[in-house]
């Protein structure tokens, strides 16, 4: 059976809106990223508990919420809560970390390589990190700190 899906072009803007002392300080940037005929978009409960994997990245295997780590080219993870922040860790090949807190209402975006993915894109060290160092991502985990706590979690293939 031969795919019905028409790859098309994601389009992420990212818009700061200011104006301090009469002046527009605000900014706005696009990217846009070709070819995408895959796309995640869900809600993941994380609790206080324990740590929870909300994407994993393979080489080879696909699932729900598990990635072709070359296919992955964005990621948004979003904090839907209005109270309590969340602690993202994401973790390479490696077994490198490194940890991001994600305050209420808050995003952090993922910017994977445009021609290779998640290949190749995480480092974590207490030293210099030099741009030949860099790893697989291989997941990212979140623990809420207070309670649980939805996220949105978006991601776009190749």
């Amino acid at each position: 059976m031969a795919s019905t899906v028409t790859p098309a072009t994601l389009t992420v803007t990212i818009t700061e809106s200011i104006t301090l002392n009469g002046y527009d300080q605000g900014s706005s940037n696009t990217l846009t990223i070709a070819n995408v005929n895959e796309i995640s978009k869900r809600i993941v409960s994380t609790v206080t508990t324990v740590e929870s994997i909300i994407l994993a990245f393979h080489d080879t295997v696909v699932a729900a919420g598990q990635f072709l780590e070359a296919s992955v080219r964005y990621i948004r993870i979003t904090n839907l809560d209005d109270t309590n922040h969340v602690a993202l860790t994401f973790r390479n090949e490696d077994a490198d970390e490194f940890g991001v807190k994600l305050d209420k209402g808050q995003s952090f975006i993922y910017n994977a390589d445009l021609s290779g993915g998640l290949v190749d894109t995480m480092e974590a060290a207490a030293t210099t990190i030099t741009p030949d160092t860099f790893a697989d991502l291989v997941d990212i985990t979140a623990k809420a700190n207070t309670a649980s706590c939805d996220l949105e979690v978006f991601v776009a293939s190749v």
